[in-house]
């Protein structure tokens, strides 16, 4: 993104003063350029610790043509009582001479932990009206997040960043009675169900779903939400009944009711992953025939062997998209709506109770 003209900062300032600078900052904009347009899709108000706060940006940054129409990033200083301000408005440096080039809001706030609980009243006057709003907490905050709900649609949370999978779950159902929620935990799990889903949907293997007896998930150490999230997205498609998981040599052991069979679920962590998230899938059915999905260099490897004990083995170029093609993929989520995220938290809570 480049700039397009607009700058504005203060120190110890109040929203209505931002409110009165960004609205002359686009009135300039407008004089000045008739081929920019502000892009009216998408508020992202996105509260962080002030440390962070480069890092917060940079990654905002990165998320490709997912860019919020405006950005409202505050960062919370401890000790800090008042609010300072900077606002930018940028636009697409590969807008060609003569076309129309849209242009986005950059809001940074700098405030302190007491204005959280009603960083409503800060927020409201910011926002593009008549758009959809989207909360954004990636450092906790959740006083600051119940605050927003009254002025949000949809809340992003990463439930890996919650301190167990249950927390992870309790909140998500919590956000869930007052906003979409979009979870970045579940998003990562993407290329996994997809082709777990590919798999079984050739006419020959299908009658294999109704097989399955046992399903073993392998995560990062701190990822055990993603685990229990693939499984309650097994158990919601194919109407399976979600026993309690116990834990057990520090893994996760349960079964799940199916309708010819109980499906054995275990959840192993796997402590030489890097990244969030899943490191490796094993599917068995009753018949004899197995699947497996393992992390591999630039895909999924995955292999197969069938009841006969053929075996064949492949790789899926380009499953993994990175941390920021996870927050972008994210952003746009905020405008869609998929319900088997909310299906699979409901067998997850199951799991977890």
């Amino acid at each position: 993104m480049v700039h397009a003209g607009g700058v504005w900062s203060a120190q110890d300032t109040t929203p209505g003063a931002i409110e009165e600078a960004l609205r002359e900052l686009l009135r300039e904009q407008e004089a000045r350029d008739a081929a920019y347009a502000p892009a009216r899709v998408l508020n992202l108000v996105a509260i962080v610790d002030r440390e962070w706060r480069g890092e917060i940006l940079n990654r905002l940054e990165r998320v490709g043509r997912y860019h919020p129409s405006r950005t409202i990033l505050c960062a919370v200083e401890e000790r800090r009582t008042t609010i300072d301000a900077s606002v930018v408005i940028t636009a697409d440096p590969e807008a060609r001479p003569g076309e129309f080039s849209l242009t986005r809001e950059r809001l940074v706030l700098d405030l302190g932990p007491r204005h959280l609980e009603k960083l409503d009243t800060i927020v409201d006057p910011l926002l593009v009206s008549d758009i959809a709003t989207l909360v954004w907490a990636p450092h906790g905050h959740t006083e600051a997040v119940d605050a927003l709900l009254r002025l949000a649609q949809v809340v992003l949370v990463d439930s890996v960043n919650e301190p167990d999978p249950a927390s992870a779950v309790a909140r998500s159902q919590q956000l869930a009675q007052r906003a979409y929620v979009v979870d970045l935990a579940w998003l990562r799990s993407t290329p996994w169900r997809e082709r777990v889903a590919a798999t079984f949907d050739p006419p020959q293997w299908r009658p294999e779903l109704g097989r399955i007896d046992a399903v073993t998930v392998r995560h990062r150490p701190d990822s055990g939400i993603a685990g229990v999230l693939f499984c309650g997205w097994l158990a919601s498609r194919l109407d399976w009944e979600p026993g309690p998981l116990v834990s057990a040599n520090g893994a996760l052991h349960g079964r799940a009711h199916g309708r010819r069979q109980d499906v054995e679920l275990r959840l192993v962590p796997h402590p030489g992953q890097s990244v969030p998230g899943l490191a490796g899938i094993e599917i068995g059915t009753a018949s004899g025939m197995k699947i497996a999905l393992d992390r591999g260099p630039g895909g999924l490897t995955a292999h197969r062997s069938d009841r006969h004990g053929k075996k064949s083995s492949w790789t899926v170029l380009g499953a993994s998209r990175g941390e920021s093609g996870i927050l972008g993929e994210g952003i746009r989520q905020a405008l869609l709506r998929d319900p088997a995220y909310r299906r699979a938290l409901e067998r997850a809570e199951a799991m977890l109770a």
